[in-house]
C-alpha cells in the first residue's frame, strides 16, 4: 500500500525540541515494518495547527483527491494534522471519501467504531490543548506584564537582550545607545511646534534615524513613536496599561507637550512649517481681539495687521511696524522684570504657602495612591474575566475605558500632590531668577528663543492704536507677578507706546 507522510512543528515545538526528522525516522519505520510503500512526504515547519490554511497540508489533501493509488496518510500523532475537531472531521471525511486511512505512529487506532470514538478522543484533546496553550500563553504575557516586563519586540530606541540573573537567563528591554538619543530628539524638536511630521523625518534621516532595515522611517511609524507610552514607562496591551521595568526615555512632561503639538496640528491639518516671525501666535488686536499676523509691504517692510480686518469685521486698527513691535516688546520685558529684593521676598512668601499645603497633600497622596491600587486591580480581573469567557468583547472595552478613564483622572491628582510642590517650588526659583533678569536675557536672545519666552511669560500682548494696551501673563507667571506686586504699582492695564518707551507695563489681572 502506497502511503503518504506528513509531518508539522509550530515554532515553539521546534524550541522544545520536538523535531521533524524524529517525527519522520517513526513514520518511516512504522512503515517499513506494516511492509508499506513510502511514497512522499509532506513537512509544515514552524505552522500551527489550529488553521488548516498550511501549504503542505493543502498540497497533500489536493494530491489525495487526484491520485487513487494513494492508500494511507501516516502521522506521527493525531495532533499534528489538526488541533480543533471542525477541521479534523472535515479532513477525516475527505480521507474516508477517497478511500484512505488516517495511521498514528503513536497511537494505536482501530478502523473501527471504536476506534473512530478513541480517534475523536484524541483530537477533542487536541483541540482543548491548543485552547488551553493558548489562554496559558495570554495569561502568562499578563502576568510579566503585572511584573514590569514586555513579552514583545522592543520599540526604536530600545532593544530586547537577555541577562544572566541569579542563574537564570532573563528577557530584558534596555535602552539601544544608538538610537534612544535620537527618539529623545524627536520629541524636543516635535514639541517646539515648529516642524511637520514630515520635516521631522527629514531631519532624523540626516541625523541617521532610521527603521531596523535601515529605511528612512515612514510619517505613520513616526507618529506611532511620538505617541508611545513605552517611551515614558508605560507599557500597553490589550487596552491595559502597566508600568514597565525599562528605563524610561521621555519625561511625561515632554511626552504631554508632543501630544498637544501633534493635536493641534491635527486640527489645523500636517502641512510646511514657516518658522514664521517670533510675535506671531503671541500678539492680538486690542480692538476686536483677533490675532495680528505679519507681512511685508513694498518688499522691504515687515507690518503687523489684524487678522479680523481680511474677515472684513469692520476693525479699523492700524498696521504696525514690526521693528517698533520688537522694540516695545523689549521695553515690555523691562518694565515686567521683578527688583532683585522683590524676587527674594517672593520666593519666600512661595515658600511659606507651599509649606502650608505639603501636610494635606501628604493625606491627598497616599488617598490617591490607595484608589489608582483598587482600580489597576479592577483592570486585572477584568481581563481574567474575559480570557476565562466569563464577559463578553463589548462589556471589556467599555469598562477597560472607564478604568482608564478613572486612572487618568487619579495619576493627574497625584502629580499635583507633595513631590510636585517641591518640584514646582524648585521650578517657580528659577522662573523668579529668570523673572527678575529677563530683559537683558531676551534682548540678547535669538528671535527662536525670544518665541520660547514669550510663550513662557504671555498668553496674549494686545495691541491697539500702535499702544500695548493690556497684557495676560501666562498662569505660570502670573502669580509670580502678583505675589510680588502690590495694588499701586504692578496691577493693572498696561499703557505702552509702540514708538516710546511709555510707563511701566504689568501683568493684568481681571
Amino acid at each position: 500500500m502506497k502511503c503518504l507522510i506528513y509531518l508539522r512543528v509550530s515554532t515553539r515545538e521546534q524550541a522544545e525540541g520536538y523535531s521533524i526528522p524524529a517525527q519522520k525516522e517513526a513514520c518511516v519505520k512504522y512503515i517499513k515494518e506494516k511492509g508499506w510503500n513510502f511514497v512522499d512526504e509532506y513537512i509544515d515547519q514552524g505552522e500551527s495547527a489550529k488553521s488548516v490554511d498550511r501549504p503542505k497540508l493543502q498540497e497533500m489533501l489536493l494530491r489525495i483527491k487526484e491520485d487513487n493509488s494513494i492508500g494511507a496518510v501516516v502521522v506521527h500523532k493525531i495532533d499534528r494534522l489538526a488541533r480543533n475537531m471542525e477541521d479534523h472531521v472535515v479532513i477525516r471525511a475527505l480521507l474516508r471519501k477517497n478511500n484512505i486511512q488516517l495511521v498514528s505512529v503513536t497511537e494505536n487506532i482501530e478502523d473501527s467504531a471504536s476506534g473512530r470514538l478513541v480517534e475523536g478522543i484524541l483530537a477533542a484533546m487536541a483541540e482543548f490543548y491548543s485552547s488551553n496553550l493558548s489562554s496559558e500563553v495570554k495569561k502568562g504575557m499578563l502576568q510579566k506584564l503585572k511584573q514590569g516586563g514586555f513579552p514583545h519586540r522592543a520599540p526604536l530606541g530600545y532593544k530586547n537582550v537577555k541577562e544572566n540573573i541569579k542563574g537564570r537567563e532573563v528577557a530584558i528591554v534596555i535602552p539601544d545607545k544608538d538610537k534612544a538619543p535620537l527618539v529623545k530628539q524627536a520629541y524636543k524638536l516635535y514639541a517646539t511646534g515648529n516642524y511637520s511630521l514630515r520635516e521631522l523625518r527629514e531631519v532624523l534621516a540626516d541625523k541617521g534615524f532610521k527603521t531596523r532595515s535601515s529605511s528612512i522611517i515612514p510619517k505613520a511609524t513616526l507618529t506611532e513613536i511620538l505617541q508611545n507610552k513605552f517611551y515614558i514607562g508605560i507599557v500597553r496591551w490589550k487596552g491595559m496599561e502597566f508600568k514597565g521595568n525599562h528605563k524610561p526615555l521621555i519625561s511625561k512632561e515632554l511626552f504631554g507637550q508632543v501630544q498637544g503639538v501633534l493635536r493641534s496640528h491635527d486640527y489645523a491639518g500636517e502641512r510646511k512649517r514657516k518658522h514664521p516671525h517670533y510675535l506671531r501666535g503671541t500678539v492680538f488686536c486690542g480692538e476686536c481681539g483677533s490675532r495680528m499676523s505679519s507681512q511685508i509691504a513694498k518688499k522691504r517692510y515687515l507690518y503687523f495687521y489684524c487678522l479680523g480686518q481680511k474677515r472684513n469685521n469692520g476693525c479699523k486698527n492700524p498696521y504696525i511696524l514690526a521693528t517698533n513691535l520688537e522694540r516695545s516688546i523689549e521695553l515690555l520685558y523691562k518694565n515686567i522684570q521683578l527688583p532683585k529684593e522683590l524676587a527674594e521676598k517672593t520666593i519666600e512668601k512661595i515658600k511659606k504657602e507651599i509649606t502650608e499645603r505639603e501636610s494635606s497633600s501628604i493625606k491627598d497622596k497616599e488617598r490617591f495612591k490607595r484608589n489608582l491600587t483598587k482600580l489597576n486591580n479592577q483592570r486585572y480581573k477584568l481581563m481574567e474575566a474575559y480570557y476565562n469567557e466569563a464577559i463578553p468583547v463589548e462589556v471589556l472595552k467599555k469598562e477597560q475605558q472607564r478604568i482608564t478613564d478613572e486612572i487618568a483622572k487619579t495619576e493627574e491628582k497625584i502629580n499635583i500632590t507633595q513631590e510636585n510642590l517641591k518640584e514646582f517650588e524648585k521650578v517657580l526659583k528659577l522662573a523668579i531668577k529668570l523673572a527678575s533678569n529677563c530683559y537683558l536675557a531676551y534682548q540678547k536672545a535669538s528671535p527662536q528663543t525670544k518665541r520660547l519666552f514669550n510663550q513662557a511669560f504671555f498668553k496674549k500682548i494686545y495691541v491697539k492704536e500702535k499702544r500695548i494696551i493690556k497684557v495676560d501673563c501666562t498662569d505660570f507667571f502670573d502669580p509670580i507677578f502678583n505675589k510680588s506686586s502690590n495694588k499701586d504699582t504692578l496691577v493693572g492695564l498696561v499703557r505702552l507706546e509702540l514708538t516710546t518707551t511709555g510707563p511701566p507695563a504689568r501683568c493684568a489681572t481681571n
